[in-house]
């Protein structure tokens, strides 16, 4: 749960919803997120008004109250109970990685914008549209990935992208004019559709078409969503 912040005001961003482990079914290590989709239908209106009253509303005031006002992006990562009870994980100062992808291509507002109303503390009159259709990403990572990624493997067969579709790079560099893996996680493909299984569909027929020894990615993104919906 990602909001912007101005220190007094917060402005949420659309939710997410990440895969932590590396291998499909949710097993495997632990990694920094394998992809990611938005919106997350675990957050009802109703958790959505409990995660601003329990949890980013109080921190924003603690950390007025400590002399420390924060202006900028305010991480929350939760756990919801049965009951809708938001549990958090962590906090980061920052927007996370994967889960900002799918937020970033359903922003329809000028993220410049919303960040020099946060610097000027009048975020209290912002407004922010979002892509009403849903998105996914799928992470390209690295073989070896997470204890022991191996880097410098060519990487070919990049999909054009244009407003509904995108590839975020990561772990990437230019080696004289070969595009290589320079980390863990490789590239986010990430895609709108009408509809969370199209989305789906987009991104992995996106991510199907790179070539890169030994890189891997997950084949159940957003799977437990669809179960969810059917």
């Amino acid at each position: 749960y990602i909001v912007i912040t101005d220190g007094r005001h917060a402005l949420p961003m659309a939710t997410s919803q990440d895969h932590k482990r590396r291998d499909e079914g949710d097993r495997g290590p632990n990694t920094g997120g394998m992809g990611a989709y938005s919106p997350a239908p675990v957050v009802t209106p109703e958790i959505d008004a409990r995660i601003r009253r329990e949890v980013i509303e109080p921190t924003l005031a603690g950390m007025a109250a400590d002399g420390a006002p924060f202006t900028g992006f305010l991480y929350a990562g939760l756990m919801i109970g049965r009951d809708g009870t938001p549990r958090v994980l962590e906090f980061n100062v920052r927007l996370g990685d994967p889960e900002t992808q799918p937020i970033l291509l359903r922003l329809r507002s000028d993220l410049v914008d919303l960040i020099e109303a946060a610097l000027a503390g009048r975020l209290d009159g912002a407004r922010v549209e979002w892509d009403p259709r849903p998105a996914i990403g799928v992470v390209l990572a690295a073989p070896g990935y997470p204890e022991a990624p191996r880097t410098g493997r060519s990487i070919s067969g990049l999909p054009t992208g244009d407003a509904d579709n995108h590839v975020f790079h990561a772990g990437t560099r230019l080696d004289g004019d070969r595009l290589v893996t320079a980390g863990g996680r490789v590239l986010t493909c990430c895609a709108l559709g009408r509809d969370l299984r199209e989305a789906r569909d987009r991104a992995y027929r996106m991510i199907g078409s790179i070539e890169s020894d030994g890189a891997f990615y997950r084949h159940d993104i957003g799977a437990k969503a669809l179960a969810r919906a059917a």
